[in-house]
């Protein structure tokens, strides 16, 4: 310590304490941090109608789908079309985002079941065949245990795509498998099979 190092009043133990304070710049971000967060709260998380970031993800998201879903057109549920997306990786990982987003605290993060059943056996409720899932999934089933989603997903191509994701579980392995539930059912038919 020289002469010229100025102190502070503060003495604890014999050890001073330099008088440095901090930089006005610094010192004036800080206050206008401070005067800011307010502001920054009430627009964004109060009622200021700012989104927030998850209001701009689910946004962009619905933007992107309708985007996409014009190249498509309408899909019908029905069992050429859920047949032909269920091996088709572009529009399977819409299904996946889809049911991720909304299925994984029933089904399952890979759909072995948690208070749903397990849907990568061959043992279904509710399904007898591949189009059925889309039945399920868009009017619910068991008495509303498993919810109707055709007034929470926006576009019927979710239901779709969803349905063609669900119906390319089958036969996986999941990580907790829940135990079989329901009828055994055969097999999807191939791609290219007469319709029954």
């Amino acid at each position: 310590m020289t002469e010229t190092d100025e102190t502070n009043e503060h003495c604890y133990d014999g050890i001073t304490e330099y008088d440095n304070p901090l930089p006005g710049w610094w010192s004036a971000i800080f206050a206008l941090s401070v005067a800011f967060a307010p502001i920054y709260l009430i627009y964004y998380h109060g009622t200021g109608g700012g989104m927030s970031v998850y209001e701009e993800y689910d946004s962009e998201s619905a933007r992107v789908f309708t985007l996409r879903f014009k190249e498509l057109g309408d899909l019908t549920p029905d069992r050429d079309t859920l047949l032909r997306f269920k091996d088709d990786p572009q529009w399977l990982a819409v299904g996946r985002a889809v049911f991720k987003a909304n299925c994984v605290s029933c089904h399952g993060p890979d759909g072995g079941g948690m208070v749903g059943p397990n849907l990568t056996d061959d043992h279904w409720k509710n399904v007898t065949n591949i189009e059925d899932i889309a039945k399920v999934i868009e009017n619910g089933a068991a008495n509303g245990a498993m919810p109707a989603w055709r007034h929470r997903l926006s576009h019927i191509n979710q239901i779709v795509l969803t349905a063609a994701y669900v119906a390319s579980l089958r036969g996986t392995t999941s990580s907790a498998g829940k135990a079989p539930e329901g009828t055994e059912i055969p097999p999807w038919p191939p791609r290219d099979a007469p319709a029954e």
